[in-house]
């Protein structure tokens, strides 16, 4: 997989990025709000068009040709620059570039701070609703971003391997439980996803250089591959995208997350 640093941009790289490059870019915030406001030429796109749920297991990949359907019905081809923004900080924006290196594309980016920095900066909004070209999207699936829980298991305690739990403290412990089981992962750190975002700075991320130190004191260094889960594989996409931003290299998320492994009986835990 190709890598790319500087994953979070502003809205000046934004329109930067528009001006020189075939760019699609895709609102992942509330139909509601995308009804009454959306940055200029921004498609909407439902977050339950990019997870699938069999049973209790929610937050799956749905097959790659549908997803293919679906970014070839946004207009994104193969070369195409995604841009992606929501309203919540991220982490549904996060879910689909995190899709998008699934499915072997990555050339995307988010908006920082998504349409709450925006409109702290004053930028145009709209209210029209693009008519996006089809375009045909050929997936070239990439499973180097993706850990099941047969591959956890597997490497299981390895050195090699660095669990990170993006869920809240009370998850993580066990103290409130959203599966049949609760607790987590043997060997996994705790890093609620929203630690990575300054609340008062419109949900932008935080300096660089205070994720590296919280996530080193952690033992999530770039050496390790890093495995990232929540509940369902939402907020440890916006975990898998920081890193990917930081420059970590060995990075893959868990589709299904504590609602798989949970829900499992073959699947150690820990509280």
């Amino acid at each position: 997989m190709t890598r790319h640093a500087a994953r979070f941009v502003d809205g000046e790289d934004l329109e930067r990025f528009r001006r020189e490059n075939e760019v699609v870019i895709v609102d992942l915030g509330t139909a509601n709000l995308y009804a009454r406001a959306h940055l200029p030429g921004a498609i909407f796109l439902g977050y339950d068009r990019l997870v699938a749920r069999n049973g209790l297991t929610g937050g799956l990949l749905p097959p790659f040709q549908q997803l293919a359907k679906t970014l070839s019905e946004l207009g994104i081809g193969n070369d195409t620059l995604v841009l992606a923004y929501d309203d919540e900080g991220g982490g549904k924006a996060a879910r689909l570039c995190w899709t998008l290196d699934s499915l072997g594309h990555h050339r995307w980016k988010i908006l920082d701070g998504g349409i709450h920095a925006w409109l702290e900066e004053k930028r145009p909004l709209s209210r029209t609703v693009p008519r996006p070209s089809r375009r045909d999207f050929v997936p070239r699936p990439g499973v180097d971003c993706i850990a099941d829980a047969e591959h956890i298991l597997k490497h299981l305690g390895s050195p090699d391997i660095a669990l990170l739990d993006a869920r809240s403290p009370a998850e993580f412990t066990g103290a409130q439980r959203f599966a049949r089981r609760a607790g987590h992962i043997p060997g996994a750190a705790n890093w609620e996803w929203t630690d990575a975002l300054d609340t008062n700075r419109k949900l932008r991320l935080r300096p660089d250089h205070e994720l590296v130190a919280e996530l080193t004191a952690r033992n999530v260094v770039p050496e390790r591959e890093v495995i990232c889960y929540c509940q369902t594989h939402h907020r440890s996409s916006l975990t898998y995208v920081i890193l990917r931003h930081l420059g970590y290299e060995y990075v893959r998320g868990y589709p299904g997350s504590w609602s798989d492994w949970g829900n499992r009986m073959d699947t150690p835990i820990a509280t």
